[in-house]
């Protein structure tokens, strides 16, 4: 009897796993809507088509802007989600706080900044202050910067004004200053590295996530048109000397200086279908996908390994 009243159970659950109410929202049912800054579109295009091939009654719908943008629709609530490379900051959690909302911040990942030169550039080797001077404004050409390279300027584009690249640049090395006028901005990442490969005298501002799988063709295709800059922290403890370029292990030890870490912000309620995209980023399949793509997984994934006499 206890058999039947078992199998009469799964029976009854495998029938109800099929009837959806596509219009409510659930864990793994309904729609939302997620602003995504550009440097991780690549990402999360693998993150939602993995997520939507599991959950065949899930709808995210990704937008990419850039982060400033990403960030003015999520409080526009024009989206429900973001994901960046920051938390939302004291303002922005008070304003939520006014509409009695209360957005939930998940770390998914640690990502990098990475700098990218033509690949006829000689000096793809920066100390922290040469870099520092050259995004103040203080070294304009490449022997200025570098004491060996060519007398021409040094020309600095950006993915976007309102980016996280930009803001980053200008946070850790500049304490928020404005940029030099031999900036420039273009529209995205892809951008950045054909205007590199194209301009001898370029210095582009990258993620890492866009040149860091090793596996995909595009990425690949990236790293054949543009070099890696590597860069020298006086201040690590571990070979100070060493120029570090944004590989996975020297953003996952930390000798690699210019890293952030990524979150996925959502401000809907719990139960929706942001909790649940949210516990599959964070989880293991997410962070396997993170991982693969050559980033760092916040929570890294771990293999027990049986080891026999």
């Amino acid at each position: 009897m206890i058999r039947i009243a078992l199998l009469c159970f799964v029976l009854l659950l495998a029938a109800g796993c099929g009837n959806y109410d596509l219009n409510k929202d659930g864990i793994s049912t309904g729609k939302l809507k997620v602003g995504v800054d550009n440097s991780y579109s690549l990402m999360m295009d693998s993150q939602i088509f993995v997520f939507k091939e599991l959950y065949k009654h899930a709808d995210v719908i990704p937008s990419y802007a850039p982060e400033g943008d990403v960030i003015q629709a999520l409080l526009d609530d024009s989206i429900q989600a973001a994901v960046i490379c920051r938390p939302l900051n004291e303002k922005e959690m008070d304003y939520f706080k006014s509409k009695q909302r209360f957005p939930e911040s998940t770390k998914i990942a640690i990502d990098a900044v990475a700098f990218i030169v033509h690949p006829d550039n000689k000096d793809t080797v920066f100390t922290m202050q040469q870099l520092t001077d050259v995004f103040a404004g203080k070294s304009t050409t490449w022997k200025s910067a570098t004491g060996t390279g060519a007398e021409a300027p040094i020309n600095i584009v950006f993915d976007n004004a309102k980016s996280c690249n930009e803001r980053t640049i200008r946070e850790k090395l500049l304490n928020n200053a404005p940029l030099p006028a031999n900036c420039y901005a273009v529209s995205n990442n892809e951008e950045v590295i054909k205007y590199v490969s194209e301009n001898k005298n370029a210095l582009g501002v990258i993620s890492v996530s866009w040149i860091s799988d090793k596996d995909d063709p595009t990425a690949q295709s990236f790293l054949d048109k543009i070099k890696v800059v590597g860069l020298i922290d006086s201040t690590n403890e571990m070979r100070p000397t060493l120029p570090r370029r944004p590989f996975q292990s020297y953003v996952f030890d930390e000798t690699y200086p210019l890293r952030r870490e990524v979150y996925f912000i959502r401000t809907g309620l719990k139960g929706t279908l942001g909790t649940g995209f949210a516990s599959f980023l964070a989880g293991e399949k997410g962070q396997l996908i993170i991982h693969k793509m050559g980033m760092v997984a916040a929570n890294a994934p771990t293999r027990t390994v049986k080891i026999t006499d």
